[in-house]
């Protein structure tokens, strides 16, 4: 099957994707469509919402779809970073004491480090390589990870007690930040309906792990028009206070800006939106549809946004119809 076959098949791929999660998840459309976004970029996803709204149900879900490994990881402030990339054991055979890799949860596709920022910065800094180079170092050795390799990481709202902030070089490694909120009326009727009963779907495979690094590598094969780039770079270096290009509001209510990675986040999921809405280029309006959740945790504000009650997510708004 060539590129074109794979991208022409994809719109009814994302179809039986969601009708096998409709199963069990009720809602959530926009939400479930910003995972498949990000699962065939490559991308990592930083979710935020209060305790309750079936995160973790979600993903283990979207992992049985899509026949992929899943762990989960419980953050909490005792964590060590060995509790999740693994560690070394003494072992004995034949009388001949040696160390042995024990491979920690982060050896998996999909992983969900739930609350996040409830563990030290020490600890959250041990996903840094996986996510990005897609390997583990311990000691003198490196393990290669099984691809694809997925981070999903949810965290509670910042201003709860008992949390640490993440870095901003943690906070780079994710390209959305996906803020999920309650459902509505009908939804959560339908929500108790479903979980008070016994529910007997069956959830079926759609994809497996060869297909979905396919359509991955199809994706980055799509063209993009000139003008979308420019688009796309010009919307990033408006975020910086320091540039020339920068309005006037963003250089009052914004601290540091969005860097090249966001460019380059901002094109691949644009390419992939095209792709699944059965698109084969992407389009200005599709960069502006993802630009809220890839630039929202880059884009420090600043007390004056602050005190005007101005978050990041208001900026992004503003910028977006100012361009």
């Amino acid at each position: 099957m060539d590129n074109l076959e794979i991208l022409e098949n994809l719109a009814k791929t994302k179809q039986d994707i969601l009708a096998e999660i409709s199963k069990v998840i009720v809602g959530q459309d926009k939400v479930i469509n910003e995972f498949l976004i990000a699962l065939f970029s490559s991308g990592h996803c930083l979710l935020e919402g209060v305790p309750g709204l079936a995160k973790t149900m979600l993903i283990s879900t979207l992992a049985k779809v899509l026949n992929m490994k899943f762990n989960r990881i419980q953050f909490t402030p005792d964590l060590m970073p060995s509790d999740i990339t693994g560690t070394d054991i003494l072992a004995d055979r034949d009388g001949k004491r040696y160390f042995e890799y024990i491979k920690g949860p982060v050896f998996a596709n999909i992983i969900l480090a739930d609350e996040i920022n409830r563990t030290p910065p020490k600890t959250q800094a041990a996903l840094l390589q996986a996510m990005q180079e897609f390997q583990v170092t311990a000691g003198n050795k490196t393990f290669d990870l099984d691809l694809p390799f997925f981070v999903f990481a949810t965290q509670n709202p910042i201003e709860q007690e008992g949390t640490y902030p993440l870095p901003e070089a943690q906070l780079d490694r994710f390209m959305f930040n996906i803020f999920i909120d309650y459902p509505s009326f009908e939804e959560e009727k339908k929500i108790v309906k479903l979980t008070t009963q016994k529910n007997n779907a069956t959830i079926n495979n759609i994809l497996d792990a060869t297909e979905i690094i396919k359509i991955q590598n199809a994706i980055r094969e799509i063209p993009v028009s000139e003008h979308v780039i420019e688009f796309a770079v010009k919307l990033v270096r408006s975020t910086r206070p320091n540039f020339d290009e920068a309005p006037d509001f963003i250089k009052k209510f914004v601290n540091w800006g969005a860097g090249p990675r966001a460019s380059q986040y901002l094109i691949i999921a644009a390419k992939t939106r095209a792709a699944l809405d059965n698109r084969l280029s992407p389009s200005v309006d599709d960069v502006k549809q993802i630009a809220e959740i890839v630039l929202q945790h880059r884009v420090l504000v600043s007390f004056a946004a602050e005190a005007e009650g101005m978050r990041s997510k208001d900026v992004i708004q503003k910028l977006i119809k100012t361009l």
